[in-house]
């Protein structure tokens, strides 16, 4: 059976849709000598352009815009409105200037949701690289796979100020790797973007080049949901067919990405603007059509592109092939259907569609004892979610409680817009991130966004209640959140208290994060400080990590501080820990220690008297006697007594002497000699006294 199947994806993206809505409404709306501007050609489509121009659409450049702002007044105001495609962020400034400076001209931002993303990921991957650089690190550098000169990569390029590189083809980006363009990017971070319809195989190709040749590349995967379906539509139905029509503008990028799909696949592919483009095109011998479009592309010329080929295929016009597709049951799609029965553990409904629709009991409450038949009754209307549809069965499983949920999820939405910060709890992880329950609706944060070090199992959060924000809403009532956004917010409010109370002399403990050649940083509690690695210990340190490791615990205290350029100098060496402190408490003049020999002089020899404390034993002070050189008498790491006869606590010396304490002890021992032979004597003169006469 001969057929033209017209992609559900073909036409308008939701971005340009709203673009082209937004303008249409003002043409609509317009008041009497009211101009109407857009920056650039709204869309990549002449037919429709040409459209905008016949209802008096006038196309301004940047360079326009402050005459165009100076001659707006209140007879003849004047609204611009910004393409889909987005403005460069001097353009946006010049924009806000001029609406400010004259209230009868103003401008609309139709910047696509996707394209704002990618401004928000740019802008905010540059002040990191600020930061970065301001911290002594090697920053961060851009790689785009996109066109250089499309609006859209120059509008994002403009948010981040740093070396950036764009590449067409993943091959591209190879040769200027091998061709050493990268040179002196090595030690920078890498971050991968992509325009937003960019073809997703190239992406791929892209995202292993980056992974092979850099290490801990950012990737960013940017191309619109939109184009990835459109994209895979259109080469799922070029499979099918064996003739193709891409219907788009010349300079449209998603278009000839589609075109470059199709062709691939399909041979007979054909690359047209309008219908009248199709003519003496379509093969004789064609069976089954596809029809694609650019997201620039008309309903109107996409079904009147359709109607041609079908008068000469098969003579269905494009009007009966929509109804008919209208009345198909799709997975996904919100249905009313009417209950037709009630059994043990699920009801049936009439859809009015080919399938009877079920609701299992688990799809409709969470209570397994609760009984259907006082739920419901037969006549009962149920709105229902489309889990699965099956033709060959006759059935579509259903869900009340999806669409329960789906009454929630402006709730959802409303989070998003009002950037609150919602609870939830984690039930499932992946490799690509966590699903969180938020308002009965999953909402998926990805594994960078789950504040869980890179690296790291995320799936500990498994379980938990997390505070999160809402970040994305995409199409199909999904949405994204961050952790790390809540997180971040929360460490950017104890930074703030943390700077505000925060003063030279106050004492901290807190962890070693990291280690470098030049000393150590310790965590406060969410604002690191720098330990030198001279002021680790009193000790001589060649290398930090020979001191400290990461994750000890230190006690610090601030040494120095700079507010202004958030940085601060710690130290562990307090006057109670000073090596002479603790050794002019212990020791004076005068006092015997045992101290180690730590090396020999010609001159003498150096010997510790407590830790970090040296003393010099003088060639003199050695030995009662003349000694030739230190190493007669003494060795190193021998152990010794020694009398302390000078400290210079100016100088922090300190002289020691064995020879004082050889002296002591022969002059004690020669006292001693002479005591005893003072008192032998007075023996002898007893004994030899005459004996007293008796009586």
């Amino acid at each position: 059976m001969k057929k033209v199947i017209v992609a559900e994806n073909a036409g308008f993206c939701f971005g340009v849709a709203r673009a082209t809505a937004a303008v249409e409404k003002e043409i609509a709306a317009r008041v009497p000598g009211e101009r109407i501007y857009t920056l650039g050609r709204l869309i990549h489509n002449d037919t429709y352009n040409r459209r905008l121009e016949a209802e008096g659409v006038k196309v301004a450049s940047t360079e326009d815009l402050e005459a165009l702002a100076a001659s707006a007044t209140e007879a003849s105001p004047v609204k611009l409105f910004v393409r889909a495609h987005g403005m460069t962020k001097a353009t946006e400034a010049v924009l806000i200037d001029c609406q400010k400076r004259n209230p009868c001209f103003s401008f609309v931002d139709c910047t696509c949701s996707y394209v704002k993303k990618i401004h928000r990921i740019a802008k905010e991957q540059w002040e990191e690289t600020q930061k970065e650089l301001s911290e002594g690190k090697e920053g961060r550098f851009l790689i785009v796979l996109g066109s250089a000169s499309h609006p859209e990569v120059i509008g994002f390029l403009s948010r981040f100020e740093g070396k950036t590189f764009v590449f067409s083809t993943a091959e591209a980006m190879e040769q200027a790797f091998l061709n050493g363009e990268f040179h002196d990017c090595y030690a920078k971070q890498p971050i991968l973007l992509a325009q937003t319809t960019q073809n997703l195989a190239e992406w791929e190709k892209i995202k292993k080049v980056v992974k092979k040749d850099f290490k801990n590349p950012l990737i960013f995967d940017t191309i619109c949901s939109v184009t990835e379906s459109r994209q895979k539509e259109a080469a799922d139905l070029a499979h099918e067919c064996d003739f193709m029509v891409v219907i788009g503008g010349r300079d449209s990028s998603n278009s000839a990405k589609l075109y470059t799909i199709c062709k691939s696949i399909c041979a007979d592919t054909v690359w047209i603007e309008q219908a009248e483009d199709l003519q003496n095109k379509i093969p004789f011998s064609c069976h089954q059509a596809g029809v694609v479009a650019g997201a620039s592309t008309p309903h109107d010329i996409i079904e009147e592109v359709s109607n041609k080929m079908s008068e000469q295929i098969l003579n269905e016009n494009f009007a009966e092939m929509l109804e008919e597709s209208l009345k198909t049951l799709n997975t996904g799609d919100t249905v009313v259907g009417i209950i037709t029965a009630i059994n043990a553990g699920e009801i049936q409904l009439d859809l009015g569609a080919k399938v009877t629709g079920v609701i299992k009991q688990a799809q409709i409450t969470d209570d397994p004892s609760a009984s259907l038949e006082e739920m419901f009754k037969i006549g009962d209307e149920v709105e229902a979610f489309v889990i699965r549809v099956s033709d060959v069965e006759g059935f579509a499983e259903l869900s009340k409680k999806r669409v329960d949920s789906d009454k929630n999820w402006q709730k959802v939405v409303e989070a998003c817009e009002t950037k609150e910060t919602v609870t939830g709890k984690v039930v499932a992880a992946n490799k690509g991130g966590v699903e969180v329950v938020v308002y009965n609706n999953k909402v998926f944060v990805p594994a960078r966004f789950t504040g869980i070090p890179r690296g790291e199992d995320f799936a500990v959060l498994v379980g938990q209640t997390v505070s999160l924000r809402v970040i994305e809403i995409k199409e199909g009532k999904k949405a994204k959140g961050s952790i790390s956004a809540v997180l971040a917010d929360e460490r950017r409010a104890r930074e703030k208290a943390f700077w505000e109370t925060i003063e030279e002399g106050m004492v901290f403990t807190g962890k070693v994060k990291s280690l470098t050649s030049y000393g150590a940083f310790v965590d406060l509690g969410g604002v690191d400080g720098m330990v030198h690695a001279s002021e680790l210990t009193w000790k001589r340190v060649s290398d930090p990590s020979k001191v400290v490791s990461v994750g000890d615990e230190l006690t610090v205290y601030v040494k120095k501080l700079n507010v202004e350029d958030k940085r601060i100098s710690l130290s562990c060496k307090t006057a109670e820990t000073n090596p002479w402190y603790i050794f002019t408490n212990k020791y004076a003049v005068g006092d015997v220690a045992s101290v180690k020999i730590v090396s020999l002089m010609p001159f003498g020899a150096f010997a510790e008297i407590v830790d970090n404390v040296d003393g010099l034993i003088h060639i003199s002070q050695i030995a009662d006697h003349k000694i030739a050189k230190p190493e007669d008498v003494l060795e190193v790491g021998q152990v010794v007594d020694v009398k302390i006869i000078d400290i210079d606590n100016e100088k922090q010396k300190v002289s020691l002497s064995i020879r004082a304490l050889i002296e002591e002890a022969k002059a004690l021992a020669d006292a001693m000699v002479a005591e005893a032979e003072a008192a032998e004597a007075v023996e002898e003169v007893v004994e030899d006294a005459p004996a007293a006469d008796a009586e």
